[in-house]
């Protein structure tokens, strides 16, 4: 099981930090799409930038729950931008990715309950 989470967690971070650079970098595509929908370029690289920074805080174990909510709401505006500018069959492919990082929140969380719990038991032994 802790293939898969760390699996899961390699592909939502790659997604992030390419879907970030495409961003930053101002792909055409990106930046036709994006600015067809009435972003500017400073609002595109900022979002670019959300999507590194998520990305990155992904990683560390301490960072991870910062990292994952950040990632899934920029997968969210981003869904949410994709079914705006009506591409039905790539915005539901994208709510994939975002089922990916929920689950990595759901991890997450669970594994901090249980060191939560297994620190209180601790505390009481000693």
């Amino acid at each position: 099981m802790k293939v898969i989470n760390l699996l899961i967690i390699v592909v939502v971070v790659l997604l992030s930090i390419a879907a970030g650079l495409a961003k930053v970098m101002q792909t055409p595509q990106e930046m036709e799409f994006l600015q067809g929908l009435g972003l500017n370029p400073v609002l595109i690289i900022v979002f670019g930038l959300v999507q590194i920074v998520g990305g990155v805080l992904l990683l560390p174990n301490r960072t991870r729950m910062p990292g994952a909510i950040l990632v899934t709401l920029a997968l969210v505006v981003s869904t949410v931008l994709i079914f705006i500018g009506g591409d039905l069959r790539f915005g539901l492919f994208s709510l994939i990715p975002i089922a990916l990082a929920s689950v990595i929140i759901y991890q997450t969380a669970r594994a901090t309950h249980k060191s939560l719990n297994t620190d209180a038991s601790d505390v009481g032994s000693t």
